[in-house]
């Protein structure tokens, strides 16, 4: 779908704003606006939540974008724990506050998925990567580059969705899956791509530019 023409609102958040929205119109018709007011209060929260603006997606060749809202906690040399090879790692925390709907960093074809149970710690800390719930997309470019996108469970996330399957071809910047309430995605790259964000940076999920692949060898 056209990323200008998806529904503002996210899917994942019908229900939520329906019920929110009903509860909110009932306790104001029963009881008046006073004892409506946290209602109402709580589903403006959670239609910020659920928004999913479009987005402007980067098209310049090897741009790796960045996954989801938030702001970058964690940037530098790892183990990559799922296809157990050095890589490089740019962490995006998401608060309560950042749009959840989580984009495709590259185009390519999904190779494996991993789901992973676990614990709901504080998603800031960086032992979130290997203990917390996650779900892990292994997604090969065109180029043969691989890209390990990890969705992670925060200390209030309850709800890790993702719509795609190892065969799969996806998009650069494609919706692909949605954490609720507060969460952390992790991008692992290859050793010689480039970091385009730095620690600490607020970072745009589908518009901005997290890091640059190197080119094929090839074509160096």
């Amino acid at each position: 779908m056209d990323d200008a023409k998806y529904p503002i609102l996210a899917r994942e958040g019908r229900w939520h704003i329906a019920l929110a929205a009903g509860a909110a119109v009932v306790v104001h018709y029963l009881a008046g606006p006073a004892w409506a007011a946290p209602f109402w209060f709580i589903l403006v929260f959670i239609l910020q939540f659920f928004r999913d603006p479009p987005r402007s997606i980067p098209d310049a060749p090897g741009a790796v974008i960045c996954p989801a809202d938030g702001k970058v906690i964690a940037l530098g040399e790892v183990e990559d724990p799922w296809l157990k090879r050095p890589a490089r790692r740019v962490s995006v925390f998401m608060n309560v506050f950042n749009v959840h709907s989580n984009r495709s960093p590259v185009a390519g074809k999904v190779m494996e998925r991993w789901y992973s149970a676990g614990k709901f710690v504080n998603a800031a800390l960086d032992k979130a990567s290997l203990d917390n719930e996650r779900n892990a997309l292994w997604i090969r470019t065109d180029a043969g580059q691989d890209i390990v996108v990890v969705q992670v469970a925060g200390l209030i996330a309850r709800r890790i969705l993702c719509y795609v399957q190892p065969g799969a071809r996806i998009a650069r910047g494609e919706r692909y899956g949605f954490i609720r309430f507060g969460s952390r995605v992790d991008v692992y790259l290859p050793r010689d791509a480039q970091f385009e964000v730095s620690l600490g940076d607020k970072v745009k999920g589908a518009a901005q530019v997290i890091a640059r692949l190197a080119p094929p060898a090839q074509e160096k």
